[in-house]
């Protein structure tokens, strides 16, 4: 049902008595602030997946494949810290506070010849 479906239904109900006016005035709130919810969502501004990939060097197969909901971004950065090879001095806090100001799409690539694993974080 869309949103002016919505209202309308509600409105509808208003004036059969089925609901108060304040009822109505609520519903209509709840409707404006789920749809603003929505669209939001939708718009795909903002990261929503913390992505770690781990692939064996020699044969291609993925050794380790996480998908962490952004929101638990901290454990996730921990989590991709243990399986990366040295990150060259790299600045977790930095890392993770440009997360939360909306970077998306690969943030590391590192291949570790040694261990034969290519490790890829991303945020999608």
């Amino acid at each position: 049902m869309t949103t002016n479906e919505e209202r309308m239904q509600v409105l509808r109900m208003i004036e059969k008595g089925q609901i108060t006016a304040e009822e109505g005035a609520k519903l209509l709130e709840a409707i404006d602030a789920a749809s603003t919810k929505s669209q939001a969502e939708g718009s795909g501004s903002s990261p929503r997946w913390f992505r770690v990939r781990v692939t064996d060097l020699h044969t291609g197969k993925n050794k380790v494949n996480v998908n962490i909901p952004l929101g638990l971004v901290n454990v996730g950065m921990r989590m991709g810290a243990k399986f990366a090879p040295e990150m060259g001095g790299l600045n977790v806090e930095q890392m993770v506070q440009a997360i939360k100001e909306g970077v998306s799409g690969k943030i590391i690539d590192v291949e570790d010849e040694e261990e034969g694993e290519h490790v890829e974080i991303y945020v999608e």
